[in-house]
């Protein structure tokens, strides 16, 4: 498995699996991925099995503790000097899942923000997602103010 950041041409494999990984109302979209990647490419972690895109992990940089929904939907707040790395989306496609390519990302997310001196890394999950993200270290903070696709997410905060 190769592990890479991402670039622009990357755009229509990263719309693919996004789409593959999450309900449509959850789902970012090819336009919202396009000015990720404009602002943050950098902070898209890549995953392929030869030339497939199989996992990704992305997230922009912020100053601001907690991860809110406006944060999904403008790429521009990315401060690349900000304090926390903030991760917006873990996905491995369903055919490829269970192998440990998504915890191999996450850990690579964290190794990066511990270089790049962050204060740590903050992501928000379902339930039955909060055993998995506490066997990396982050600590469930409780429901998060997102009302992001209709859902009750849990915000999650891994401090360096």
């Amino acid at each position: 498995m190769k592990i890479r950041t991402a670039t622009i041409d990357d755009l229509e494999m990263i719309a693919a699996v996004e789409a593959e990984c999450f309900p449509a109302a959850e789902a970012a979209t090819k336009e919202e991925f396009a000015k990720r990647l404009q602002h943050y490419s950098d902070h898209f972690w890549l995953m392929f099995e030869g030339e497939k895109l199989i996992a990704f992990v992305d997230g922009f940089v912020t100053d601001e503790a907690d991860l809110t929904d406006e944060m999904y939907e403008k790429a521009e707040l990315h401060n690349e000097h900000g304090a926390w790395q903030m991760i917006f989306g873990v996905n491995t496609i369903p055919a490829c899942r269970r192998h440990g390519y998504a915890g191999e990302l996450i850990c690579r997310a964290i190794q990066d923000a511990k270089k790049q001196g962050r204060k740590g890394l903050v992501l928000t999950c379902k339930d039955r997602l909060v055993p998995y993200y506490a066997k990396f270290g982050f600590v469930n903070e409780g429901v998060s103010d997102s009302a992001h696709g209709n859902v009750v997410w849990n915000q999650m905060r891994l401090i360096l």
